[in-house]
């Protein structure tokens, strides 16, 4: 095509990579390096059927709500593509991605719109991150034009939808330290060392994955996996890590040896410590929960903002003391834990079988007696059997992945019929269409959304459906 340019044209949203959204000739246009406010000058490049791809030419007046990022991989990672954007800003634009996804896909009134809960951090929210090793770094505009670079280690994030592209980082603010001096320690270590990083495509090398998790009181646990079952590597690295940060509670490793990075189907080894890392959660009335957290463990990325995830969502609820209550994808017990206090029963389940043994631990450490867990595909769970053995439940909390619930899922609530669903979501979309296949039974009472991830597009939402 032949290029076109368009003057002072203003950015009026922007998309889930980042992107900014403006409009031109009646067509979308996507610019990356824009927020919304902005007006530029820019260039298209690329024409789609829907659609248009433009860069920027020229910043004439910068948006209100621009800031400077202080990343300085932004723009290549992609894992904070709304760093320049600021916070007030893109609370507004969750709030209202969600109210849209409702609208657009579920159809349907909602009572009540709650705004949205922030997170009082900004940077430095997670307790885990996990970074992959490549043999070859992924190499920016700038680098190329030195030899030298070529063919360098790496340890650091996936480029965006290139699986087998890895950015060499260099400091993240998403995950307090001692996560970065960690993962550098650790790279210089095997460079310095000759060790083989691992060829995603030639599927060789030594060092695959590491992983680093803490804890809102200063526990650390380091998971490495290995692709190579090489004792003698493994356990000098090993001894490396535990010396140079007496801090860290445990070390665990794992030999994986597959194709992908999953965890959930491979052994653990405790090198150091117990082999897990304890983190605590508060309850409505102040009491405190402790979760057991393995490497396997699935447990909310963001601790702070998962706690009041789950007040809002027992809040929703409001409980009695007499419920029979269905946890479904439950994970490691957390939010069966969290409201187990407050109902006669939660009734757990769960797909993934190292989760459930966990929740399973988590109840007995918290002396939760009235909790049990299942482990079992959700699409089949819910039958007449389990039910028959488990009771009808009154309400049922659902915290499904992105994908949300499969169809038969969706059918067995409308079967089993509870007064209240509390539908948490990290998809608004994937919540509106299942919530749209609910609306003959049930009411969208209220929602609220809850920004776990700054600086991303990505929005939790807690929705109560009540039956009419």
């Amino acid at each position: 095509m032949n290029k076109e340019f368009v003057e002072n044209i203003e950015a009026y949203d922007i998309s889930d990579e980042g992107k900014a959204v403006l409009r031109h000739n009646g067509r979308v246009v996507f610019v990356k390096g824009l927020v919304p406010g902005d007006i530029a000058d820019i260039e298209i490049t690329r024409l789609k059927k829907k659609h248009a791809e433009g860069k920027l030419i020229t910043l004439k007046k910068p948006s209100p709500n621009r800031i400077p990022h202080v990343c300085q991989h932004f723009g290549v990672c992609g894992g904070c593509s709304w760093q320049n954007l600021d916070y007030t800003a893109q609370l507004s634009l969750k709030q209202k991605q969600v109210i849209e996804a409702f609208k657009r896909i579920a159809g349907v009134t909602i009572e009540e719109v709650l705004p949205i809960v922030g997170s009082d951090k900004i940077y430095h929210y997670r307790n885990k991150l996990e970074y992959t090793f490549s043999s070859k770094r992924w190499l920016t505009h700038e680098e190329m034009g030195n030899e030298n670079n070529f063919g360098q280690p790496g340890l650091g994030f996936h480029v965006p939808k290139l699986f087998d592209k890895v950015i060499d980082i260099k400091e993240c603010h998403l995950q307090p330290e001692p996560s970065n001096a960690i993962r550098l320690a650790v790279r210089d270590y095997a460079i310095k060392n000759r060790l083989p990083f691992f060829d995603l495509r030639a599927q060789e090398g030594f060092l695959r994955n590491l992983m680093v998790r803490t804890t809102s009181d200063g526990q650390v646990m380091v998971m490495v996996a290995f692709f190579e079952n090489n004792r003698m590597m493994r356990e000098k690295l090993l001894n490396h890590i535990q010396k140079t940060f007496p801090q860290v509670t445990t070390i665990t490793y794992t030999i994986n040896g597959k194709k992908n990075d999953s965890l959930y189907d491979l052994e653990m080894q405790t090198f150091s410590g117990d082999g897990y890392i304890t983190e605590k959660m508060k309850l409505k009335n102040g009491k405190e929960l402790s979760f057991r957290i393995s490497p396997q463990s699935f447990f909310q990325t963001n601790t702070d903002q998962a706690n009041k995830l789950y007040s809002i969502a027992s809040n929703f609820a409001e409980f009695k003391g007499n419920e029979n209550v269905f946890d479904l994808y439950t994970g490691c017990g957390t939010i069966a834990s969290f409201i187990a206090g407050e109902v006669q029963r939660v009734v757990g389940i769960e797909s993934v079988k190292q989760a459930v043994v966990d929740a399973r631990v988590n109840a007995e450490i918290n002396n939760i007696k009235n909790a049990e867990f299942f482990a079992g595909d959700m699409q089949f769970m819910l039958s007449e059997d389990f039910c028959r053995h488990n009771g009808i439940p009154d309400a049922i909390i659902t915290d499904p992945p992105r994908i949300g619930m499969h169809p038969d899922t969706v059918g067995d609530l409308l079967k089993l019929a509870p007064q209240k669903i509390v539908y948490i979501s990290c998809n608004p979309s994937t919540q509106a269409r299942d919530i749209g296949l609910m609306t003959e039974k049930y009411a969208v009472k209220k929602i609220q959304p809850v920004d776990m991830f700054p600086h991303t597009s990505h929005v939790e939402n807690v929705a109560l459906l009540v039956k009419k």
